[in-house]
C-alpha cells in the first residue's frame, strides 16, 4: 500500500504563483508597505515574468521601502544591478509605481471624454483641479481605475497593491458603488437640472434659493456646468467600476492582510478579514509582521539572562574591563532580554 505524501505546506510564495493581483491591506503602522515591496521582490526573484508593486496609499513610503526615490504614476523598472548589490539574481523583472491622483484623473478624462471639446472643457474648467483632488472618493475611485487599467494591458504577470490603512481600505473597495450613488444623488440632480433645462422646477426652487444665498449664483453655475460635462462620462465610469468589482472577486485576485500581534492592530486585521469573507473576496494569507524569534522563549536562555542580571558585578570582575563600566552594560543586556522574552510569550499566546 502506497501512503500518499502530504500536500505541500501553504506559503505566500505558492499563493502568488497562481495569482495575477495581490492586494495587501490591514491596519496602519504594521509594515504593510514593506511587506508589499518584499512580496513583489520575492515574486520577481522566484517566479520570473514581470512584477509590479503599486502603492495607492497617499503616504509616500514605497520609495523608502525599496530604497529608491522618484517613484511616480508611471511604472519604473527596478534595475538588475540594484539586485546585484544585495547579492540577488532575479528570474524576472520588478517594476514600481505610486498613484498620482491628479495625473490619473487627467488620463481618465482624456480616455473617456466623448469628444475632444468635452475633454478640453473639463480639463480647463476652473473647478476641475480642486474637485479632482478633493472629490468624494476621488483617490479611492481613481486607484481602482488605475489598477484596472494596468491589469488590462496584460503587461504584468503579477501586480502587488499596497493600500492605505484598513479603515480607508474599505473605502477603496466601496469606491465604485459610492461614485455611482453620487452621480445618481438628489443633490446632484438639484444642482444640474435647473441649469440644464434653464427652468427651475417647483421642487428644486427652495433648495436653489437657499443655495444661491449661501454659495452664490456664479459658483452654482460653474459647478453645475462642470458636472453636466462630467456626467457625459457617467456610463463609462460606472461600466469600468463594475468591471473592477468583478476583477476583485475573481480567483486570480487575492488579498493579503498584514498585522502585528499587538492587540489593537490584530483586532482591526480580524475585522478586515471578516469583511473580506463577507464580501466573498479571496483571503489568501494573513502576514503577522515583526514577530520575535523563538529563542526569546527558551527557558534556559531566560534563566541565563536572570542570573546575569543578578550577578552582573561578579561577571564584570572576571572580564578584562572596568567593572564600573561593564556591569551596568551587562545588566542592561539582561534586562532587555527579559523584557523581550515577556513580549515573545505574549505573542505566542
Amino acid at each position: 500500500m502506497t501512503i500518499p505524501s502530504p500536500p505541500p505546506r501553504p506559503s505566500l510564495d505558492r499563493l502568488l504563483a497562481s495569482k495575477e493581483i495581490a492586494i495587501t491591506c490591514g491596519p496602519g503602522g504594521v509594515g504593510k508597505t514593506t511587506v508589499a515591496a518584499a512580496t513583489a521582490v520575492m515574486a520577481a526573484c522566484h517566479h520570473g515574468g514581470k512584477v509590479l508593486v503599486l502603492t495607492v496609499d497617499p503616504a509616500r513610503r514605497l520609495a523608502d521601502a525599496l530604497g529608491l526615490a522618484g517613484i511616480g504614476n508611471a511604472e519604473r523598472r527596478i534595475l538588475p544591478e540594484w539586485f546585484k548589490e544585495a547579492g540577488v539574481t532575479p528570474r524576472g523583472e520588478l517594476w514600481a509605481a505610486m498613484l498620482d491622483t491628479q495625473a490619473s484623473w487627467d488620463a481618465l478624462i482624456e480616455r473617456h471624454a466623448p469628444d475632444v471639446r468635452t475633454r478640453e472643457e473639463i480639463l480647463r474648467n476652473p473647478l476641475y483641479r480642486n474637485i479632482s483632488g478633493r472629490f468624494v472618493q476621488s483617490h479611492d475611485y481613481i486607484a481602482m481605475e488605475r489598477l484596472f487599467e494596468i491589469h488590462s494591458t496584460g503587461a504584468y504577470d503579477l501586480i502587488v497593491v499596497d493600500t492605505p490603512p484598513s479603515r480607508h481600505a474599505l473605502d477603496f473597495l466601496d469606491a465604485p458603488r459610492r461614485m455611482a450613488e453620487f452621480f445618481s444623488s438628489r443633490l446632484l440632480r438639484w444642482l444640474i437640472v435647473p441649469y440644464r433645462s434653464r427652468v427651475i422646477t417647483m421642487a428644486s426652487r427652495p433648495f436653489q434659493q437657499v443655495a444661491d444665498r449661501v454659495l452664490g449664483t456664479q459658483f452654482l453655475t460653474d459647478i453645475s456646468e462642470f458636472f453636466i460635462l462630467f456626467q457625459s462620462m457617467h456610463a463609462g465610469f460606472i461600466e469600468r467600476a463594475e468591471a473592477v468589482v468583478r476583477l476583485l472577486g475573481e480567483r486570480r485576485t487575492t488579498f493579503v492582510v498584514v498585522s502585528t500581534l499587538e492587540s489593537t492592530p490584530l483586532a482591526e486585521a480580524e475585522l478586515f478579514s471578516e469583511e473580506l469573507l463577507r464580501r466573498h473576496l479571496h483571503l489568501g494569507a494573513v502576514v503577522l509582521n515583526r514577530t520575535l524569534p523563538d529563542y526569546l522563549r527558551d527557558p534556559e536562555a531566560l534563566a541565563t539572562a536572570s542570573a546575569l542580571e543578578n550577578r552582573a558585578e561578579e561577571v564584570a570582575t572576571r572580564l578584562d574591563t572596568d567593572p564600573a563600566l561593564t556591569a551596568p552594560l551587562l545588566r542592561e543586556v539582561a534586562e532587555s532580554f527579559i523584557n523581550f522574552s515577556l513580549v515573545a510569550r505574549r505573542e505566542a499566546e
